[in-house]
């Protein structure tokens, strides 16, 4: 089935993203942790990508690993440092495992180097190929507190907008911490006669490491209630986990409440954490 059509249902779509191992070592636990996961019934799964390909061929097999066991996959493709016969091989490997949903993205840039440096400029670019190639349900990324490359709020939209006209079919979003950021992001999208399904993307911070990683890497801005809970508990790892899957799954209900349908975990390879969120909405997403 294709991502489009899942989060275009009228049920409550939740999925879960999971990361490929960066070398061989850690190839099997991560695949076991990935299928614990597909365990629970996700409406699908995103698999990512590592940074200029570095990960692909376990994306491919960790997403042929999820269809083979009833879970739809979206994978992952970034072009940063991608040559178009390389996209074009990736592809071809994806259609061969029957994959059929991409997640569209340029990715970060090396340090020193430019978006005017690559083959495929931007995101946009790579969505045309993927387009062009054919077979494929496309999605995009994008940013509810504004891309941090792009000039403003208008200036997001408008490469939104080309990433749309160029085969994006949906667009998921970074993480973000206070929903009224997407209310606020999807009306000025509307407004600008972007309509394409949203899928928002919810990261439970469950430790320390994690809140110091988002900081980062990160412009999201962090309601002061998240900020209190992480003061309160980052000492505690068990405490820190059993909040940040709380909140995490009062943004959720939130969502779902005001009409987004459609709801994407950033579950960090971590089974316990995707189970207990779905026990949290197991009635809201029946």
């Amino acid at each position: 089935m294709n991502v489009y059509d899942i989060i275009n249902q009228s049920k409550p779509s939740l999925s879960f993203e999971v990361f490929p191992p960066k070398s061989s070592d850690t190839f099997e636990s991560v695949k076991k942790a990935a299928l614990d996961i597909a365990k629970l019934e996700p409406s699908f799964m995103s698999v990512t990508y590592g940074a200029g390909g570095s990960t692909a061929g376990y994306t491919a097999e960790i997403a042929s690993a999820l269809l083979e066991g009833g879970v739809t996959p979206l994978a992952h493709l970034s072009c940063v440092s991608a040559t178009k016969d390389k996209i074009r091989q990736q592809l071809s490997d994806f259609k061969a495992r029957g994959i059929k949903n991409i997640l569209a993205l340029r990715g970060d840039l090396p340090q020193g180097v430019s978006s005017d440096d690559l083959e495929y400029h931007y995101a946009s670019d790579l969505a045309k190929e993927i387009r062009d190639f054919g077979g494929f349900c496309i999605g995009g990324a994008c940013y509810p507190e504004c891309h941090p490359e792009s000039a403003n709020g208008n200036a997001d939209i408008d490469a939104l907008r080309i990433k749309v006209e160029n085969g994006c079919q949906f667009l998921t979003t970074q993480m973000f911490f206070d929903n009224n950021i997407l209310y606020n992001f999807i009306y000025r999208l509307y407004r600008a006669h972007v309509e394409v399904p949203i899928v928002a993307g919810i990261m439970p911070v469950t430790n320390a490491a994690q809140i110091k990683r988002i900081l980062s890497i990160s412009q999201s801005a962090l309601p002061q209630k998240f900020v209190r809970i992480v003061d309160r508990y980052q000492d505690n790892p068990e405490a820190m986990k059993q909040a940040g899957i709380a909140f995490a799954t009062e943004q959720i209900i939130d969502l779902y409440a005001n009409g987004i349908n459609a709801v994407h975990v950033y579950s960090m390879n971590k089974p316990e954490v995707a189970e207990a969120i779905k026990n949290n909405i197991s009635h809201i997403i029946e």
